[in-house]
């Protein structure tokens, strides 16, 4: 066992009295993890971000690139990335191949100077599959990383921040600062009202996007970013399954940190393919021009209010042959054009016009989810404390209005 093996083993309370690693700094002074200062590291962090963000937008490739090589040397960075991956993922208790977590103040600042100092990023490992359930009795399959590609993945997704200045308005997932609720907010602004002409919807949903994304078509997607050829490493890694090793020839594994923002710049210029058109000038600049369909995704989920049923179906057909050489296509069970007087299901919600009102509440599914889920929780009290299951069903109560995803 090498030292980071032994870190993640030990527990946490033969730890207490010594939770410093030593780091290779121009001093070589350890490293407390209980006393750095969190807000600090956020905010060296995000000014990085944001002097990528902005180069981006004033079209400096060259600084672009330099800013991402300074994110990706960058020890906040570092330090921010092991927290995240640590400490706030859900997975953090999840190990990958190796059986590997890091869960101690010691073993935390160990992984840190392990990622920063190595002299090679190394070779990216297969992934875990596990499965998780989804709606229906199905399964969703996941790939589980190995700690140190998780820390690493999360490096890169910050020097990632180039695409935030290029992603299309109406893409709401897995974006900072964007939700579902913004998603559907952008639906009723578009819906609402007697005088709103686009009552005809795309209702579409994309068959398993991330074990489909074609390889090849994403990494020149990136272009010359820096960590391409890790990507890269990452897509081709491979999946260990009850010990049986399956390579990987498409496709991102959900699980993986940096997965959602890879789908993202997957489906980059979709609204363009769609032929959605944004005012370019005026008062009214970047509110879509009249005739034009719209077009809301969140993730791999899509509504594309439009002025008729034919443009619905040819912004569907325009969207079928922009995703064929992603690897794409759409899941034709779920996939439909509706009028808004039958209503659609997006995100949660049930969206429809009555009476010449746009109504949009939780879906009933969901209300059946939610359901479903409190009596699990009641029926498992067995007379414990019943704070907690409470707790929930009041946070459950107000779903409507809080954060779904």
């Amino acid at each position: 066992m090498d030292k980071l093996d032994t870190a993640t083993v030990i527990p946490a309370a033969d730890l207490a009295a010594t939770s410093t690693a030593a780091v290779n700094g121009p001093e070589d002074t350890p490293l407390d993890w209980d006393a750095i200062d969190w807000r600090d590291q956020e905010e060296s962090v995000r000014r990085l971000r944001q002097r990528i963000f902005t180069a981006s937008q004033a079209g400096d490739l060259k600084r672009v690139r330099n800013l991402q090589k300074l994110m990706l040397r960058s020890w906040s960075n570092t330090l921010v990335s092991v927290r995240r991956v640590t400490e706030i993922n859900a997975g953090r208790k999840t190990a990958g191949i190796d059986g590997q977590v890091v869960l101690t103040a010691w073993g935390k600042a160990e992984l840190a100077h392990r990622v920063q100092h190595r002299a090679s990023p190394g070779t990216a490992r297969p992934v875990k599959r596990m499965y998780i359930p989804k709606p229906g009795g199905k399964r969703r399959p996941l790939g589980i990383p190995v700690i140190l590609d998780r820390v690493e993945q999360a490096r890169v997704s910050q020097a990632l921040e180039e695409w935030e200045a290029r992603f299309e308005p109406k893409s709401y997932g897995f974006r900072p600062g964007r939700s579902c609720q913004d998603a559907i907010a952008a639906i009723y602004w578009t819906a609402k009202g007697s005088k709103a002409r686009r009552r005809w919807v795309l209702d579409a949903d994309l068959a398993a996007a991330f074990d489909r994304i074609d390889h090849d078509h994403l990494l020149q997607q990136l272009g010359t970013f820096p960590a391409r050829g890790k990507i890269g490493q990452w897509l081709r890694a491979g999946v260990v399954e009850e010990g049986r090793f399956t390579p990987t020839e498409e496709g991102t594994p959900q699980g993986g940190v940096i997965s959602p923002v890879l789908l993202n710049i997957a489906l980059h210029g979709m609204e363009m393919a769609a032929g959605v058109r944004y005012r370019q000038t005026g008062r009214r600049a970047g509110d879509t021009m009249p005739g034009s369909p719209l077009l809301v995704r969140y993730a791999d989920d899509l509504v594309a209010p439009c002025h008729s049923r034919e443009q619905a179906e040819q912004v569907k057909a325009r969207l079928a042959e922009w995703l064929r050489p992603k690897g794409l296509i759409f899941n034709e069970d779920k996939t439909r054009v509706v009028h808004l007087e039958e209503g659609c299901d997006f995100l949660g919600f049930t969206i429809r016009r009555y009476h010449g009102k746009l109504l949009i509440k939780p879906s009933r599914e969901a209300v059946r989810r939610i359901r479903n889920r409190m009596r699990a929780e009641v029926r498992s009290l067995h007379g414990a404390n019943a704070a907690p299951p409470m707790r929930w069903a009041r946070r459950a109560a107000r779903w409507p209005w809080g954060s779904r995803c």
